[in-house]
């Protein structure tokens, strides 16, 4: 709020009676509320997207990574592709944009995990319809760029095309792409519509329509067959399909395919099909697309465009497209702490709300499973009740996305459940990752079960209860029937045994088949905790008979702890523990992790762990686990690569690993959770291109980033929402304030706020702690406290304090 600081002129003219002593003092103090003021304003015009740098972690980063232009959770993802057109042949390497690379290819519309297509590039000159490639940039129609004519933040994009002398700016509503291209004066200013083409994790395209509508309206699709598609739902494709509008009509008009065009044909059909339009422009004339997009149809694509974007311009958008990104972080506001921490915290929050974009129409359509169309329920105005999404899978997001989700942004948690609870309802199954409603499993597991159980258990409203438990129930108990794509192919082997066995089995992506598993041990630990979260809902909803059968698989990872060796351990199709151990082997009944992070994969057990294992030499093996870790920046220091550090004693650049910093606060040792949380948080995240989420990251769609968010926020729950009553763990913060909007729809509270005295930019330590009004020496506090709303205050210490939250 801005000081009243203005004075009536009779006020002034009294000014003259006063002493000289009144008058300086006067003066101080309308140089001071000046100043007030002036620090006012500069609050006020502190953005939190200010601190969002969309390029950190972007060098070697997965397709969906770099796409700055669009809305929070947005279909339309229109972003600067440097490489699209090369794919990556297994479809989950790094592809689409590297800030090292000097050239950029094209502008591409969809942009999610299995899902690309639609490119758009402006060039002048000679008509060239390749992209050509990176070495030789003139061998196509990719130009050069400097990244110091780049321009990136939540919502916009813009970019100078070296090579054209064109200025490239993007930005987007949910569903419609929109383009402005700045061209110098030229007679052969183009636009190219690349639609047949391969872009990012779009694997092989089977087909493309490029058609002209009018003369300011083209219209197609391109269906595509990406790889995780290929395997895991064999016969499925995805299909994407837009509708662009111009405001300026072309001079002229034509096809292509590949390298051959077709001056003035209206449509072309095939592999490598597009279309290019000519205009004549003047210096600094600027021609705007409108592209909707949809996955429905091309009228559905018309029928997006008009309803987000049919009156609106270019600014209009881009205004929209901020505001709504400025909302969106703000449910979580941070002051005080380092500028560094701030950039590292909303760049984090930033991609946790990126990257599962919608996957339904405006109306509620959508494309189904078996390739027909759906349609979300509506309510009585004739709206969706909730929207679908696409999705990479869950593996390991409950430690991050999920918990993150439920505390700010529960409305979007409770679409993107019922996402998977319709699936479910056609299917008969829940599928770990979606494209398009088709199966994409991330990594041949199935964690969905575990997300809708934490989502009831947290309180997010507007889930069919029923029918979520029979997907929960049928994800940890089915096995009959059994579509590969819902990945837990071995889940026969884990019913019956309790346990999977190990057998080196040659299948690529799952590593399973019904009696054993090449990753038994990482499988069976994972079963046990998803079986945990099932079971706690059972609880709830009074079925004893699934939460006993469901308690009992739990226990599963007892059953290769081994205690001679003191880690978990595989087991053969003999019940033996196999031979030749090595417990930083990787990929050896471990899917990419090993023996050391797996053996802490307990969540919701830690104080069996501890007891198993022993609480000195628990505490005293974590401790010298991150010892040797923060060496290699609990990662890998040197090589860049996405399983750089699947074979170190804990990888914070993959899931398995995410939540073992946690742990101490389990073996009464919570200053050591304080201590490592913190070197992690400034070690392993970085505000470099290269070194952003570690180096040779896969941020997985938020999920490195989601986890800086809650240690910032020095907020965890290691159980990630399994357990029927949940809480939240406690590490200090970087901040020294914290509030964090709570949604009134789903929950009773306003706000939680969280304030530190001290310094805790440089201290990593707790010394003490109030909840609302009241002393707290536990580590934890109940998730029903948080989402009633309130105050947790904290004292940071620059050395450990030992004797603070030891009392469980």
């Amino acid at each position: 709020m801005l000081v009243n600081n203005t004075m009536k002129v009779d006020e002034l003219s009294d000014m003259k009676a006063l002493p000289v002593k009144s008058v300086l003092k006067f003066v101080i103090l309308v140089f001071c509320l000046a100043l007030l003021n002036l620090h006012t304003l500069s609050a006020q015009s502190e953005r939190f997207s200010d601190y969002v740098d969309p390029v950190i972690g972007s060098a070697h980063s997965r397709w969906f990574f770099y796409t700055p232009a669009a809305n929070p959770f947005g279909m339309a993802k229109p972003s600067a592709s440097t490489d699209g057109h090369y794919g990556n042949p297994s479809g989950w390497e790094a592809v689409g944009y590297d800030p090292r690379h000097e050239s950029i290819e094209s502008f591409v519309n969809f942009r999610e995990f299995q899902i690309g297509g639609v490119a758009l590039m402006a060039t002048t000159g000679d008509l060239i319809t390749i992209p050509g490639e990176l070495e030789e940039p003139d061998s196509g129609y990719r130009s050069r760029f400097s990244k110091e004519n780049e321009v990136d933040r939540p919502g916009y994009y813009s970019v100078l095309l070296d090579d054209y002398d064109i200025k490239a700016e993007l930005t987007s509503t949910p569903r419609v792409a929109f383009h402005r291209y700045t061209f110098p004066e030229s007679d052969r200013s183009h636009l190219l519509f690349d639609i047949g083409n391969r872009q990012g994790e779009s694997g092989e395209v089977i087909d493309a329509v490029v058609r002209k509508v009018s003369d300011r309206e083209i219209e197609g699709f391109v269906i595509t067959l990406p790889e995780y598609v290929k395997n895991y739902q064999t016969g499925a494709t995805v299909a994407m399909y837009f509708v662009a509008r111009m405001d300026k009509t072309p001079d002229s008009f034509g096809t292509f395919l590949n390298e051959n065009t077709h001056h003035n044909h209206e449509s072309v059909q095939g592999k490598g099909a597009g279309m290019y339009v000519t205009f004549n422009t003047d210096n600094h004339e600027s021609v705007t697309v409108k592209l909707g997009l949809s996955y429905t149809s091309t009228e559905q694509a018309r029928l997006n465009l008009e309803a987000e974007a049919d009156e609106l311009t270019f600014q209009e958008v881009r205004q929209q497209a901020e505001e709504k990104w400025e909302s969106m972080l703000g449910r979580i506001a941070v002051e005080g702490g380092s500028k560094e921490d701030k950039v590292k915290f909303y760049t984090g929050l930033y991609h946790a709300l990126l990257g599962r974009g919608l996957a339904s129409d405006v109306d509620g359509t959508y494309r189904k499973n078996d390739h027909s169309i759906g349609q979300i329920p509506l309510d009585e105005s004739g709206n969706p009740l909730y929207h679908h999404y696409n999705t990479d899978a869950v593996w390991g997001a409950f430690w991050n996305l999920g918990t993150l989700w439920a505390m700010a942004y529960p409305d979007y948690l409770s679409e993107y459940l019922n996402t998977h609870i319709d699936f479910y309802e056609e299917t008969g199954w829940l599928s770990d990752g979606l494209a398009t409603f088709k199966y994409v499993s991330g990594v041949g597991t199935n964690f969905v079960g575990q997300f809708i159980a934490s989502g009831y258990n947290r309180g997010i409203q507007g889930l069919d209860t029923e029918t979520a438990w029979e997907a929960v129930r049928g994800n940890e108990l089915g096995w009959i029937n059994r579509p590969y794509g819902s990945g837990k192919r071995d889940v026969k082997a884990f019913l019956e045994r309790g346990y999977v066995p190990f057998e080196n089995s040659g299948e690529y992506y799952s590593g399973s088949t019904n009696r054993s598993s090449r990753f038994a041990a990482s499988h069976t630990m994972e079963y046990s905790f998803s079986a945990y979260a099932a079971a706690q809902m059972a609880k709830s909803l009074g079925k004893p008979d699934d939460y006993g059968k469901l308690m009992d698989l739990s226990h599963g990872w007892k059953k290769l702890y081994d205690e001679d060796t003191g880690y978990i351990r595989p087991r053969d199709l003999e019940g033996n523990f196999i031979d030749n151990f090595d417990p930083s082997e990787p990929w050896r009944g471990f899917q990419e992790g090993n023996a050391y992070q797996y053996t802490f994969y307990v969540p919701h057990d830690p104080e069996g762990l501890v007891e198993k294992i022993g609480e000195d030499t628990f505490n005293e093996r974590l401790d010298n686990l991150f010892e040797t870790a923060e060496k290699v920046n609990f990662s890998s220091s040197e090589e860049i690569d996405a399983f750089a550090g699947v074979g170190g004693v804990y990888n914070h650049g993959n899931q398995p690993s995410l939540h073992i910093s946690w742990l101490f606060n389990y073996s009464g040792s919570p200053w050591l959770t304080q201590k490592w949380v913190r070197e992690i948080s400034d070690s392993f995240y970085g505000t470099e291109p290269i070194r952003g989420y570690g180096l040779g990251q896969d941020e997985d769609q938020g999920q490195l980033g989601a986890w800086f968010v809650l240690a910032g926020m020095g907020l965890f729950d290691v159980a990630g929402g399994s357990d029927q009553e949940p809480t939240l763990q406690l590490s200090l913060p970087m901040f020294e304030r914290v509030r964090i909007k709570l949604h009134p729809d789903h929950f009773p509270g306003e706000e939680f706020v969280i304030t530190v005295d001290g310094d805790p930019s440089n201290h990593k330590y707790i010394r003490s702690a109030a909840l609302n009004g009241q002393a707290l020496n536990s580590f934890h506090f109940p998730w029903e406290t948080f989402v009633n709303g309130g105050h947790l205050h904290l004292e940071s210490s620059p050395n450990a304090v030992e004797s603070w939250g030891i009392n469980y």
